[in-house]
């Protein structure tokens, strides 16, 4: 059995937004995604708005992590923030995500990046065991916030 993480590629757009329904799912969600092939090839191949890696097993894809670099006031440099992981069922258990985390956070030492964040649903205690296990430590004071898309273009024109 042979296991790579590798970048993703311009040609694979529709197999990152396959793997983001997957985890919309999961995450009980499916209905918020609306992006598309089209969107997801810009944002990522053209824009470089963000990153993904896809963990295969034998040539078949079974996980990807989407990243992307934010900015620390605090620490003055930029971090590593990763918006998406998932790994398919029938694949869990077996330390390919602790391997995507590992992965990604030698990406953020490479790129001397001051940290490495995300968020996880509070219900999902398999991952926060995960996380636990590497040393990340919840930000239990902080809560996020958001303005969606509507939101966001009501504010800007009032």
């Amino acid at each position: 059995m042979s296991f790579i993480m590798r970048q993703a590629k311009p040609d694979e757009a529709g197999l990152v937004l396959d793997f983001i329904k997957k985890l919309a799912v999961y995450e009980k969600c499916a209905d918020d995604v609306v992006a598309d092939e089209a969107t997801i090839h810009h944002s990522l191949f053209v824009e470089r708005s963000a990153e993904v890696v896809f963990a295969e097993e034998d040539g078949i894809v079974i996980g990807f992590a989407l990243f992307f670099h934010n900015f620390s006031t605090f620490v003055g440099r930029k971090g590593l923030y990763l918006e998406d992981l998932f790994i398919l069922p029938e694949k869990r258990g077996k330390g390919y995500g602790k391997a995507l985390l590992k992965y990604l956070a030698k990406i953020a030492v490479e790129r001397n990046c001051g940290r490495m964040e995300w968020i996880c649903l509070d219900w999902n205690k398999s991952a926060l065991k995960v996380y636990r296990s590497i040393g990340a430590i919840p930000m239990d004071e902080w809560t996020v916030q958001r303005l969606d898309e509507k939101a966001l273009k009501q504010f800007a024109e009032e």
